[in-house]
């Protein structure tokens, strides 16, 4: 066993964990955060995507003791005072979702997006979401939620 600390959705934890603990297992398992599905668990969907010291990064391809010392940001640790984060706001307003199980990580790219390019256009949007699958809808709805989210309306 390996003691880390980790700071997740601003409340820090110390835990002994295995070494081949994987960081979206520790999240569901260990902390009680579900709103991080587990899609794939070869990093192929996109579908746990967190965000990691800043970096939007597939915690079934990190392990729990790769974060000793950093910062997590889960779906989950979005919201603020009981207020939606404006990018779940806009996937719900623009129904960017149907069965839901995608859209806690595309969600987590798409604010990694907007930090970087806090303007983006409609084929910006789709090559940052391009490691993130949805099997449910045709990616329109997701674009237009992105790009609400950003002040801007899909023109297209």
């Amino acid at each position: 066993m390996i003691r880390i600390s980790v700071k997740v959705d601003g409340t820090t934890y110390e835990d002994d964990v295995e070494p081949r603990l994987l960081l979206v297992h520790y999240l569901r398992d260990r902390l009680g955060l579900t709103g991080t599905p587990i899609g794939c668990d070869t990093s192929n969907c996109g579908a746990c995507t967190v965000d990691l010291d800043g970096e939007s990064v597939k915690s079934c391809s990190v392990l729990a003791v790769q974060a000793d010392g950093s910062e997590v940001t889960t779906v989950q640790g979005l919201a603020q005072d009981g207020e939606w984060h404006s990018l779940q706001k806009a996937f719900h307003d623009r129904h960017a979702l149907q069965c839901g199980y995608c859209t806690p990580g595309m969600i987590m790219a798409a604010r990694d997006l907007l930090r970087e390019n806090p303007e983006p256009g409609p084929q910006d949007v789709r090559e940052a979401l391009e490691g993130n699958l949805c099997r449910c809808t045709g990616y329109q709805n997701i674009v237009r939620a992105v790009l609400a989210a950003s002040g801007q309306e899909a023109t297209r």
